[in-house]
C-alpha cells in the first residue's frame, strides 16, 4: 500500500552574523558554520573539499591558529571581537561566494603558506606535488627526470600568478635562480609579496610580459608552467567561487589549449641540454596527443590527478 510522501524539512534559517555572536567556543561556531555551509550549496575547490574542512580553515586562519589542529582549541572561548570577525567572514563565504583564501588573505599549498587575494588564482597545481616527488627530489635516481636537484641552476616559471610554483621551485632546487613570468602586473605584485615573505628575493626574479618575451636569449635547466587552460564552454558554467578569480588566468582560448600550443612551439629555444618542461594542462590530454603525435609526452599522475601534467625533454626525439 503506497504511503504518503514525507513532509519536506525546511532549510535551516541561519544568520551567521547574529548566531555566531551567541556561540561560546570554537566548536560551537564550527557546528553552526558547517550547517550553514551545507545548506548554502557552496562549491569547494580552492583547497578544501567539504563544508567541514572549509569551515575549519576559515575559523583557524581567522584566529591565526595552526590550521591542522582544531581539536586543541575546540573548547576555547571566544571574545566578542573574535565572534564578530568570524560571523562576518563566514557570512561572506555564503553571501559573496568568495573563495575562503580571498576572505582570510591566506592559502596553503602542501602546507606552504601564501598570501592570496583576487590579484591571482588561489594557489593550486599538481606541479607542486610533482616537484616533491621522486621525479624531481633526487630520492630515486632510477625515475628522476632532472637528475640531481642540486645541479639544477636555472628554472623558468611561466604564468607564475601569485608566485607559488616559483617558490616551490626555489625550495626544490636550492642552487637554482628562478625567473617567474606573468602577463598581469597585478599578479606579479602579489607574487612579489609572497617572494619577500619567503625571503627569496635574491633567487627569484619577477618579469612582466607574455610567455617567453621577457626572457629572450635566456635558457633554463627546467621550465614549469601552469598556464590558463579552461575551455570556453567550461568558463560559461564555472561555479561562482571561480568567477572571483582573474579570467585572464583561467581562459585557455578556443579549446582551452591555445597557450599550451604556443609554449610547445617555443620552449626548446629556452632549454639547456638535459632539461625539460613540466606543464599542467587539465583533462584534455587526448587533444595534445592527437595534435602532436611526434612528441613523446610523458603524462604524470599525482594523488588526485592522472594525465593532467606532461613532461617533455629539452630535445625530444622527432618522428
Amino acid at each position: 500500500m503506497p504511503t504518503a510522501a514525507p513532509t519536506p524539512i525546511p532549510g535551516l534559517a541561519i544568520d551567521l552574523r547574529r548566531d555566531v555572536a551567541e556561540m561560546e567556543t570554537l566548536k560551537d561556531v564550527l557546528r553552526l558554520a558547517v550547517s550553514a555551509f551545507e545548506s548554502a550549496d557552496l562549491y569547494f575547490g580552492h583547497g578544501s573539499s567539504t563544508a567541514l574542512d572549509e569551515a575549519v580553515f576559515i575559523i583557524l586562519e581567522t584566529l591565526r591558529l595552526p590550521i591542522d589542529d582544531f581539536n586543541t582549541w575546540a573548547d576555547a572561548r571566544l571574545s566578542a571581537h573574535e565572534k564578530a570577525l568570524l560571523g562576518e567572514r563566514l557570512a561572506l563565504r555564503i553571501e559573496k561566494r568568495l573563495p575562503a583564501a580571498y576572505i582570510t588573505g591566506r592559502s596553503y599549498l602542501l602546507g606552504v603558506p601564501f598570501r592570496s587575494d583576487a590579484r591571482a588564482l588561489v594557489p593550486r597545481s599538481y606541479i607542486a606535488e610533482l616537484l616533491r616527488s621522486p621525479f624531481f627530489d633526487g630520492s630515486d635516481p632510477a625515475v628522476s627526470l632532472i637528475g640531481d636537484p642540486e645541479e639544477v641552476t636555472s628554472v623558468l616559471d611561466l604564468c607564475t600568478g601569485g608566485g607559488s610554483l616559483a617558490i616551490f621551485a626555489a625550495y626544490a632546487f636550492p642552487n637554482a635562480r628562478v625567473d617567474a613570468v606573468d602577463l598581469s602586473p597585478e599578479a606579479l605584485s602579489l607574487a612579489a609579496e609572497n617572494v619577500a615573505e619567503h625571503g627569496l628575493e635574491d633567487r627569484i626574479e619577477l618579469l612582466q610580459g607574455n610567455l617567453f618575451e621577457p626572457v629572450k636569449g635566456r635558457t633554463y635547466d627546467l621550465i614549469i608552467t601552469n598556464p590558463p587552460y579552461v575551455h570556453p564552454d567550461v568558463m560559461d558554467v564555472l561555479p561562482d567561487e571561480f568567477r572571483h578569480e582573474p579570467e585572464l588566468a583561467l581562459h585557455g582560448g578556443h579549446d582551452g589549449l591555445d597557450l599550451v600550443r604556443e609554449i610547445l612551439a617555443r620552449y626548446r629555444d629556452h632549454m639547456n641540454e638535459g632539461g625539460g618542461i613540466l606543464c599542467e594542462i587539465g583533462e584534455d590530454h587526448e587533444i595534445l596527443d592527437a595534435d602532436f603525435p611526434e612528441l613523446p609526452f610523458l603524462w604524470l599522475a599525482t594523488e588526485e590527478s592522472d594525465s593532467e601534467v606532461f613532461w617533455l625533454p629539452a630535445r625530444p626525439q622527432w618522428g
